[in-house]
């Protein structure tokens, strides 16, 4: 009896360890844009180690997005990476203090123009702690330390254009759908969690009434 509850115990914090771990990635928001849109990207960095994010670098995709504004942030400098032709190719944030602490999360913001063909962007980020120790998100979706992935839909039928006469990104009203499926995917570990926490307490409460009831 006692070797079930250990096991039913041991499941239930592997499920939840499992299901922080998922969604502790780097991550770069909105997840969906349009074709031909200026858009702000935020990079969303959380701590996942018990030691401080000291600095996280972005390589933009130039062939789905052109980036070329960044939002000033206490506490950190950027540096930018250029290619032979003086396009903006990267962007590496630097903490000037103490950085993102273990309990912390931070955002970075940056803005620039969709692609008009591109269908999604990879955004490949490094994540740097103090120790020295380099966290690469470039890998596959489903993978331990995936890319993050913005989905870029096509240009709507008769979209307005602004004074450039590239496609305006939808008013925010539209945009919120997708984010907030967004959001309700990044909550998926989190609930499946809670769920297996729930069965596991219900098993060890009938395992426990059996028990009594033999005695």
């Amino acid at each position: 009896m006692k070797k079930t509850h250990l096991f039913i115990m041991l499941c239930l914090f592997f499920t939840l360890v499992g299901g922080g771990v998922a969604s502790a990635h780097v991550t770069v928001q909105p997840a969906e844009t349009t074709q031909g849109s200026y858009e702000k990207f935020a990079v969303r960095v959380p701590t996942e180690k018990d030691i401080p994010t000291v600095k996280v670098e972005i390589k933009f995709p130039l062939d789905s997005v052109s980036i070329s504004r960044f939002e000033p942030k206490p506490g950190w400098k950027y540096d930018l990476a250029k290619d032979a032709s003086g396009k903006i190719t990267g962007v590496t944030w630097t903490a000037t203090g103490e950085g993102l602490s273990p309990t912390e999360f931070g955002e970075f913001y940056m803005q620039g123009k969709v692609a008009d063909n591109a269908t999604s962007i990879l955004w490949k980020a490094y994540q740097t702690y103090k120790d020295g120790s380099v966290v690469e998100w470039v890998g596959a979706q489903g993978s331990d330390k995936p890319a993050s992935v913005t989905k870029v839909n096509a240009k709507p039928a008769g979209a307005a254009s602004d004074s450039h006469g590239n496609t305006a990104a939808p008013a925010a009203g539209h945009d919120q759908p997708a984010q907030q499926a967004a959001g309700s995917a990044s909550q998926v570990p989190l609930y499946l969690s809670i769920i297996a926490l729930i069965l596991g307490v219900i098993a060890l409460l009938l395992s426990l009434t059996k028990r009594k009831a033999s005695r």
